[in-house]
């Protein structure tokens, strides 16, 4: 196994090294190089007025964005997991949109279905004598908080809906014959069975989640102002639209700190259970 070993990590290693560089030179691609300059590029950022509406709004996206497709997800995952007429198309409907490119769901969403004039929603709107909401304008993390559930809900309920076919039916028809009625056998039952991929469903997603970047550069380009610019989006606009490699090479060394900080304490938890 050496060889794959070894291919790994000069994968991971020799991108991480030539970050940490960057981040310590004066490296802007529209001025004559400054060389080493410390942590200058950390102390920049994290004095930046705007960084901490930046982690903010990270975490409101990925907390939001996590609530909505665990909760869809489980309720999802239990109604497909009933018998019923059709039940085969209607699974693959509701796993069909975590198949679609990011950028095609934000385009879709930002086109025909929240658009101001043309799309859907304010069709509806119209329809029912209400003014059509400009969404991407008036509440454009939430926006973008719709998108990204839209895309993931099919993957939770997924996993959820795996695990609930290894649920022993034995002890929901006990639960049944002791007088459990249908919420008191979820409560009871089923939502213990689905605490341990419930809690590697939040682990996966809260690593895909805090690297969205695709719908808020389609949908709305981390505006207005600050209002959508999370952390990768904030690091892509340093490197790519103010050519401060230096900059953003600091920023993203502060992201993998975050990043590697949640994933250790949910790496945690799940072996704590496990």
């Amino acid at each position: 196994m050496a060889p794959s070993v070894a291919l790994l990590v000069i994968w991971m290693i020799v991108p991480l090294v030539l970050t940490l560089w960057f981040s310590v030179q004066g490296y802007n691609l529209l001025t004559p190089p400054q060389g080493f300059v410390g942590l200058d590029n950390y102390v920049y950022l994290l004095t930046d007025p705007g960084l901490v509406t930046v982690i903010w709004n990270t975490i409101v996206l990925v907390v939001a964005a996590l609530v909505v497709t665990i909760v869809l997800g489980t309720l999802f995952a239990v109604l497909f997991d009933q018998a019923f007429y059709g039940r085969g198309i209607a699974r693959l409907l509701m796993i069909a949109p975590f198949f679609v490119m990011p950028t095609v769901s934000a385009l879709v969403w930002k086109n025909l279905l929240m658009h101001p004039v043309y799309g859907l929603f304010a069709w509806i709107s119209r329809s029912l004598g209400l003014a059509p909401i400009d969404w991407f304008a008036s509440y454009p993390l939430l926006a973008v908080i719709i998108i990204i559930a839209w895309e993931w809900t099919p993957f939770a309920a997924l996993i959820l809906l795996t695990s609930l076919q290894s649920l022993d039916r034995d002890q929901v028809e006990a639960a049944r014959m002791d007088g459990a009625g249908p919420i008191a056998s979820f409560i009871f039952v089923t939502l213990p069975h689905l605490a341990r991929p419930i809690a590697v469903v939040i682990m996966l997603e809260t690593i895909f989640f805090l690297a969205i970047y695709a719908e808020i550069l389609v949908t709305t380009v981390g505006g207005p102002g600050l209002a959508t610019t999370n952390l990768p989006f904030f690091i892509y606009s340093r490197a790519l639209l103010a050519f401060d490699v230096g900059g953003a090479s600091a920023g993203g060394i502060i992201a993998i700190v975050l990043a590697n900080i949640v994933a250790f304490f949910f790496v945690r938890a799940i072996a704590r259970d496990l």
